[in-house]
């Protein structure tokens, strides 16, 4: 095993939230710090552990001690296992799985199933192909349900919900939830509503007492309905899962799914310039600041990423970049999959405007910035020599898929 110690940001994120029931168990126990008049300070009850006979012992190689060992930042969190035997009913979810993860809508909309599933239901996730996640248990899936074959590959909505037909068949759910999105949900659950003849709610975000509040009127109104069965949610509908863990038992259906002739035909995706993705709908975003020496260095970075370009207040203010590509509360607020930063600081109209972001990875020589404490991932070390290395390796990987291809 590696003697590399790798970050949890989750058990970061629990001792740093008070309410968490977690909380006070993965806060450090201080042993010593520095006094005011520079002196070391040690506390006599927290060195040491209780022996075997209830005698105290100490141990000075901190072996026995959380707080003093090396490896105290990789705290392992163990939540409770949620389990449901026999299922009273389900929960039918249908996650848009871009990039075959889930994303953080996706999460909000089996934080909802969770909700709805209470009183003996399990939620069912039903997903279409390939896919690269493996935290299913913590974000809230009790039953796995895989759709796999060629025919789900790609934009074929018809042949899914045949899929989704079956899948009605069989389990019969007491609601199907989809996130309300552009990337396939949206479309994907009206498709599904007027093949079964039913009325969805759309763009549902809150629920309660058997009772939907959707957005209408370009947000501006809220429009309340009894429950219905299809309920194609928005974002930040509900709270994730994040206090416990689901078993996530793979299911199969019990017959072959109907197939058709596809009246659609996928010709693939289309290249798209990211310099003209508007930063508010791009996905992956590379972003500069003060710390960037080179920006032709940064510009050949970006479009060898394939990333849209952004930048700090500091650097549009310097003449960079133009203004419309600044990040923050002050500029545009993005909402980006991923989120690269490199040399920014992280002041705090910037952190706000990237506060949507799923992950964020920060390359500065500050360890201690506030960037840094942001990021999901984090690369201490020159900006210009690490962007080199990023041209580098996407270099060497293009040459090698070349060759296989060959």
């Amino acid at each position: 095993m590696s003697d590399l110690i790798r970050r949890d940001p989750r058990a970061e994120w629990i001792a740093r939230n008070r309410l968490h029931p977690l909380h006070s168990a993965l806060q450090p126990q201080a042993s010593a710090w520095m006094g005011p008049n520079g002196v070391m300070r040690k506390n006599p009850h927290g060195i040491g552990f209780i022996g075997a006979n209830g005698i105290k012992r100490i141990d000075r190689s901190g072996a026995q001690q959380g707080g003093a060992s090396k490896r105290s930042a990789a705290v392992e969190v163990k939540l409770p296992l949620h389990q449901v035997a026999v299922p009273q009913f389900y929960i039918a979810v249908v996650p848009d799985m871009v990039g075959g993860r889930l994303s953080s809508h996706d999460r909000d909309v089996l934080g909802l199933a969770h909700r709805l599933a209470a009183g003996g239901g399990a939620v069912l996730a039903i997903v279409f192909g390939e896919y690269k996640e493996n935290a299913f248990d913590s974000a809230g899936v009790d039953r796995l349900l895989i759709l796999q074959g060629g025919e789900f590959e790609g934009y074929a909505p018809e042949q899914r919900i045949h899929g989704l037909r079956a899948v009605d068949n069989q389990f019969s759910p007491r609601h199907w939830l989809l996130p309300d999105s552009r990337t396939g949900g949206g479309e994907l659950g009206r498709r599904f509503a007027a093949c079964q003849g039913e009325r969805p709610a759309t763009r549902v975000w809150q629920v309660k007492d058997g009772q939907c509040i959707s957005r209408a009127g370009a947000g501006q109104q809220d429009i309340a309905r009894p429950l219905p069965r299809l309920i194609l949610a928005a974002a930040e509908c509900a709270e994730p899962v994040d206090e416990t863990r689901h078993e996530a038992l793979p299911v199969a259906l019990s017959t072959a799914t109907a197939r058709s002739l596809p009246r659609i035909e996928d010709l693939g995706a289309v290249a798209v310039d990211p310099a003209a993705v508007p930063m508010a709908e791009s996905e992956f975003i590379f972003s500069g600041g003060n710390g960037v020496k080179d920006w032709e260095l940064f510009h050949r970075t970006a479009q060898a990423l394939g990333a849209t370009e952004g930048a700090s207040r500091v650097a549009v203010d310097d003449g960079f970049m133009l203004r419309d590509r600044q990040v923050g509360a002050s500029g545009t607020w993005v909402t980006a999959r991923v989120y690269v930063a490199v040399g920014i600081s992280g002041a705090i109209q910037h952190l706000q405007g990237i506060g949507g972001c799923d992950k964020v990875i920060a390359i500065n020589l500050d360890a201690n910035c506030d960037m840094v404490k942001r990021a999901d991932l984090s690369v201490i070390g020159d900006g210009q020599a690490i962007m080199h290395a990023l041209i580098d390796a996407i270099q060497a990987y293009r040459n090698q898929a070349k060759r296989d291809a060959a």
